[in-house]
């Protein structure tokens, strides 16, 4: 919950190993524009391999420790985002090992503020947010990932995005669907964007291209 338009979460695995050429070739960056498909085909396929690393990298993490970086993740969060009163503050279920803000989720209500949860709605659709208070009732959505079972559909003044990997510019590296980038696009109006991760996510460059949009800041458990 990602690459505008990169499918590699329902396409499954390639016909070919990983084309790393940034390892291959040590001047290589990436181009605003990828000079050919094959171009962005080597740095599709780097993505989905690094996104496995970095999440199988989070597994491993001792469910105590997962709980203490998530508080101070929270922490960082009431330091960048400031009073949450009277805004919509989006949020997610946790997922494959990513932190968990749900104590987050309720003080948030406690202050004032609102919650909505993106939902899937359709393949290459933009997400849609639902308002949600704890107690409300949720299902199973895409990927068996907990969302609100109704709710009105309601725009965020705050998107927090949980990253698998991120680099020096604030670009997301995310699970390949491509729902968050295409959903900040469409947006008739730009809300605060903060991503969330441990900080071994941290990677040099995701070799960003033209859809992929950055998140206004980046918030770790360093």
């Amino acid at each position: 919950m990602d690459e505008q338009e990169s499918t590699e979460i329902e396409t499954g695995e390639y016909a070919s190993p990983p084309c790393f050429m940034h390892e291959l070739m040590p001047g290589f960056e990436a181009d605003p524009l990828p000079r050919d498909q094959a171009t962005w085909t080597d740095v599709a396929r780097w993505r989905k391999s690094e996104r496995q690393r970095l999440i199988d990298q989070r597994l491993l993490f001792d469910p105590d420790d997962r709980k203490l970086r998530s508080g101070r993740i929270a922490a960082g969060l009431d330091a960048t985002i400031g009073s949450v009163a009277g805004r919509i503050v989006s949020l997610y279920w946790p997922f494959k090992g990513e932190p968990d803000l749900r104590v987050w989720m309720s003080r948030v209500n406690e202050c004032g503020g609102r919650i909505a949860l993106p939902v899937v709605i359709q393949k290459g659709w933009p997400l849609e947010f639902r308002a949600w208070s704890p107690g409300d009732p949720l299902e199973r959505g895409v990927w068996n990932i907990l969302v609100p079972a109704h709710g009105p559909a309601v725009l965020p003044d705050v998107v927090i995005a949980p990253v698998v990997g991120f680099d020096e510019a604030n670009y997301r590296l995310g699970y390949g669907g491509g729902f968050f980038d295409r959903t900040l696009a469409a947006m008739p109006r730009r809300p605060m964007v903060v991503g969330i991760g441990y900080a071994e996510s941290r990677i040099r460059t995701i070799y960003p291209q033209p859809h992929d949009i950055p998140m206004d800041v980046i918030v770790t458990d360093a």
